[in-house]
């Protein structure tokens, strides 16, 4: 069976779950704000070791693709390529969001009956987000979407939909009294569904190509220059 080791960093919490198969080994997390680059590879390097394995033993890296931080993605993106290069393996996205909505389908019972909205906060009233069922088939792409009391209105008149991620509370406090706007609250990033959803694209063999992989930032991102006094 492959072993695979998945990588979480698009938000402030540092993730890291070790796969053996379909069988999660060990995991392990921190949520402390501005710690990934200081942290994941010794995560990555103590969770191997306490599983009994080497580096050298792992058959592919998955990574959560975006979207998210920019700065985490980054940090995530280049310590996945940097193993699958120095150890010869595949690379595996998988969406941040999916990640999400992997945990929220596994969590609610008849989740047939639902759809899923998982929401990143994006600052402000926006979010990134997209509506997927519960085989994880896509109803609305991945977007930014600025709330408002009018956003999802369709889709709710149609079908309840459950709402989760650090940016559903935002919108929470427009859907008071919407009996098809649910909410869960516990649902964070984290690098175990990352796996879970990867294995299947391992069996497909669904790699990307590591030369090339960039991760989905959605926007562009805007790096403007410091102001500068003008001293005489």
């Amino acid at each position: 069976m492959p072993l695979l080791l998945a990588l979480e960093t698009s938000s402030t919490v540092c993730s890291v779950a070790l796969y053996k198969g379909a069988e999660l080994l060990a995991a392990s997390e921190l949520q402390i704000e501005k710690s990934h680059s200081s942290h994941i590879t010794v995560m990555i390097a103590q969770l191997v070791e306490n599983c009994g394995c080497t580096l050298h033993d792992l058959s592919a890296v998955a990574v959560s693709g975006g979207p998210g931080s920019y700065t985490g993605l980054r940090i995530g993106s280049s310590t996945a390529k940097g193993l699958c290069y120095s150890l010869d393996i595949p690379l595996l996205e998988v969406s941040t969001l999916y990640g999400l909505a992997k945990q929220a389908i596994d969590a609610i019972p008849n989740a047939q009956d639902y759809l899923f909205c998982p929401m990143l906060d994006a600052r402000r009233m926006e979010v990134y987000t997209c509506l997927v069922n519960s085989k994880l088939e896509e109803r609305m792409p991945i977007m930014p979407v600025v709330l408002d009391e009018q956003s999802f209105q369709e889709e709710l008149a149609r079908q309840p939909i459950i709402f989760f991620g650090n940016g559903a509370a935002k919108f929470k406090r427009l859907m008071e009294g919407n009996a098809n706007a649910l909410f869960i609250d516990s649902i964070q990033p984290s690098a175990k569904p990352i796996g879970e959803l990867a294995i299947v694209k391992y069996e497909e063999q669904a790699f990307e190509d590591v030369a090339y992989y960039e991760p989905f930032y959605l926007k562009d991102v805007y790096i403007t220059s410091p102001t500068k006094n003008n001293i005489k």
